[in-house]
C-alpha cells in the first residue's frame, strides 16, 4: 500500500482492531453465546474492514490526484470499481 505513514498506521490499527474483533466472534461462536451477541459483534468487524478498505482507497485517489511518484496510476473505471467493491 502506498500512501502517507499516517494512512498506512490508521489502516493498520483498524486492520488489527478487526482481527481482534473477529477472535472474539470465533471465541462466542465456540463459547455458545447467543446469536444477537454473535452478529452484532460480526457486524463491527465488518464495519471496521470496510472502513480500513475505504482509508486505503481515499489514500490512493489522493496519491493520484497529487501524482506522487511511484503512485499506481488509476483510470477513473479502475477508482469506481474499487469504491463500488467496498459497497
Amino acid at each position: 500500500m502506498s500512501g502517507s505513514p499516517e494512512s498506512t498506521a490508521l489502516v493498520l490499527n483498524r486492520l488489527r482492531r478487526a482481527q481482534g474483533q473477529l477472535a472474539g466472534v470465533i471465541t462466542m461462536i465456540e463459547q455458545g453465546r447467543s446469536c444477537k451477541d454473535v452478529v452484532t459483534q460480526l457486524a463491527a468487524v465488518s464495519k471496521a474492514l470496510d472502513r480500513a478498505g475505504f482509508k486505503i482507497v481515499a489514500s490512493g485517489l489522493r496519491d493520484c490526484i497529487a501524482g506522487e511518484a511511484g503512485a499506481e496510476q488509476l483510470t477513473e473505471d479502475e477508482l469506481e470499481k474499487l469504491f463500488l467493491s467496498l459497497a
